[in-house]
């Protein structure tokens, strides 16, 4: 029993090493079999990647190339549109550069002008220190002034005058005529040194100071040119003088600083005025003469349609004259005519019809009817 066990055992063990072998063999056969079927289908589907990855490719270089003219059509125009700006750009540079030139040219000659400027200012300010240089600049300001209103000179107006009164010499800047023999006298100022000196310093409270003495020359110069009185050493003059300040500074910087500088001139018959309210006080005056021109021009031609009336009136009495002298003519020559016809004519016929050889006939003109007419004038009381 025993024996037989383990005989059943050993078939048992050959059995399943046989088996195992086959297993072994069969494995090693599907192996090879799978492994040359796994090659088949690699090798197959490399090739169906390939032809598909070829045709994708080429799809895809199509489709890039289309994508690339379509692209080019689209950026061709903004590709002008930016070489155009390029330019300009580059234009504008160029311009930008050649302006920046200039303008530092300007800037350089402004620069030069602005010291020559502040170097004949300082010599301004020097000559201008002196009394006489300061009237010769002041008149010579106040004869540009009236020269542009329209005023001519030794005719619509007189430079410095001399007038003597009550032992007195007089000699004011300007004198202007007025119609009907009327003047306005203009005496030119130039208070300098102290608005000078305020428009040098930077010191606020110095400039307030000099400005205020500037006020106070200002006001010196009306007393002293109302103490003279001119309106009295002229006839048919209005009771006021013209104070003329030669720059509107000068004026605006002295009321500043006395507000009531214009109300003290009023008050010792002084007008203070700057080049600009001189231009429209003359301005004012050159209408003023042409208003008077026109007057006069307007009386002229009333007086010379009166005369020419007169004249016209004395001319119809010699035309009634001379159509009453041609009235008694046709008269005259109607009588005649009326005789010839009565007296002389008879006779001629009869000669003729005695014999008398002629070929021409006597004729006579027939009487005249038309009168002169006689000129009417209506006499207006």
């Amino acid at each position: 029993m025993s024996q037989i066990l383990m005989t059943l055992k050993i078939e048992l063990l050959l059995l399943i090493l046989a088996f195992s072998i086959l297993c072994f063999v069969f494995f090693k056969y599907f192996q090879k079999q799978f492994q040359s079927i796994s090659l088949e289908i690699f090798q197959k589907n490399q090739d169906n990647f390939l032809n598909l990855s070829e045709k994708y490719y080429q799809r895809a270089q199509e489709d890039l190339t289309h994508r690339h003219s379509s692209i080019q059509s689209l950026v061709a125009p903004l590709k002008e549109v930016m070489d155009k700006v390029e330019k300009q750009t580059h234009e504008i540079e160029r311009k930008r550069e050649s302006a920046y030139t200039s303008l530092q040219e300007q800037i350089r000659h402004l620069a030069d002008m602005e010291k020559n400027l502040r170097k004949e200012t300082m010599e301004l300010s020097r000559a201008l220190k002196s009394p006489n240089i300061r009237g010769s600049w002041g008149q010579l300001h106040l004869k540009r002034v009236v020269e542009l209103a329209g005023l001519l000179n030794r005719c619509d107006f007189f430079e410095q005058p001399n007038i003597v009164s009550q032992s007195k010499q007089f000699r004011p800047d300007l004198v202007v005529h007025l119609p009907s023999d009327k003047n306005i006298v203009i005496d030119a100022k130039t208070p300098t040194e102290a608005y000078f000196e305020a428009m040098a310093t930077e010191d606020l409270a110095v400039k307030e100071q000099k400005l205020k003495d500037h006020a106070v020359a200002v006001k010196r110069h009306i007393k002293e040119l109302s103490a003279k009185e001119y309106w009295m050493q002229f006839k048919k003059t209005p009771e006021y003088v013209i104070l003329f300040l030669p720059a509107e500074s000068f004026l605006s910087a002295a009321v500043q600083s006395d507000p009531t500088l214009i109300e003290s001139g009023v008050r010792d018959n002084i007008i203070l005025a700057s080049p600009t309210t001189l231009i429209s006080i003359l301005r004012a005056i050159a209408h003023i003469w042409k208003q008077d021109a026109i007057t006069k021009n307007t009386l002229e031609i009333g007086a010379l349609g009166k005369e020419l009336y007169e004249r016209l009136y004395t001319l119809s009495d010699h035309w009634n004259r001379l159509g009453k002298s041609l009235n008694q003519s046709v008269e005259a020559f109607n009588q005649a005519n009326s005789s010839m016809e009565s007296r002389v004519m008879v006779s001629a016929k009869k000669l003729k019809e005695l014999g008398v050889a002629t070929s021409k006939e006597i004729s006579l003109k027939e009487d005249l009817d038309s009168v002169a007419r006689t000129i009417h004038w209506e006499e207006k009381n």
